[in-house]
C-alpha cells in the first residue's frame, strides 16, 4: 500500500469516527433532529425555496423531502410562502421558532466543540478550520454544486 493510500484509509476511518462522534449526534439538550438541522441551516442560508430545490440541495427524492417537510411544518418550524418570483408553487421558509431552535442547536453544538478543541493552538483551529472548507469543496466540486455558506465573523 503506497503511503497516499494509507493517508485516504487513514482519514476515510477518522471520518467515520467524526460521523459517529458528532457534536451533533442526538444528546440531551438538542431540540432539532439532523435532517430537521440540515433542513433550517439550508434555509437560513438561502429561503424561501420549492421542494424540488430542496430535493437537488440535499440529493433526495422529492417524496423524502415532502415527508420531512411535511414533519416541519406541523411542528411550526417552517411554512409555506408565496414564490416571490410570482411563480405558481408555494416555497418553503423557515418560521422564527424554527430559527430559534436551530440556533440553541448550533450554539449547543458550538460549545461541544469548544469543548474538544480547548487546549489547541489558534494555528490548529484555524488549520482544521481551513483543511474542513477545503474538503467539503472538493465534495461540492466533484457534484457540481456549491454549498451555501454563511459569513464568518472571524
Amino acid at each position: 500500500m503506497s503511503d497516499r493510500d494509507a493517508a485516504t484509509t487513514e482519514i476515510e476511518n477518522e471520518l467515520t469516527l467524526l460521523s459517529r462522534y458528532h457534536v451533533h449526534a442526538k444528546r440531551a439538550g438538542f431540540q432539532l433532529d439532523r435532517s430537521a438541522y440540515l433542513l433550517l441551516g439550508r434555509l437560513e442560508l438561502e429561503h424561501p425555496l420549492s421542494l424540488k430545490q430542496l430535493a437537488e440541495a440535499f440529493r433526495l427524492d422529492i417524496s423524502t423531502i415532502n415527508r420531512q417537510i411535511g414533519a416541519l411544518l406541523r411542528l411550526g418550524l417552517v411554512e409555506r410562502v408565496l414564490d416571490p418570483d410570482g411563480g405558481i408553487a408555494r416555497k418553503i421558509e423557515a418560521t422564527a421558532l424554527g430559527l430559534e431552535q436551530l440556533h440553541a442547536d448550533r450554539t449547543l453544538g458550538r460549545v461541544g466543540v469548544e469543548r474538544v478543541v480547548a487546549e489547541w493552538s489558534d494555528h490548529d483551529l484555524g488549520e482544521l478550520c481551513r483543511l474542513l472548507t477545503m474538503f467539503n469543496g472538493g465534495i461540492e466540486g466533484l457534484e457540481g454544486s456549491a454549498w451555501p455558506r454563511a459569513r464568518r465573523t472571524r
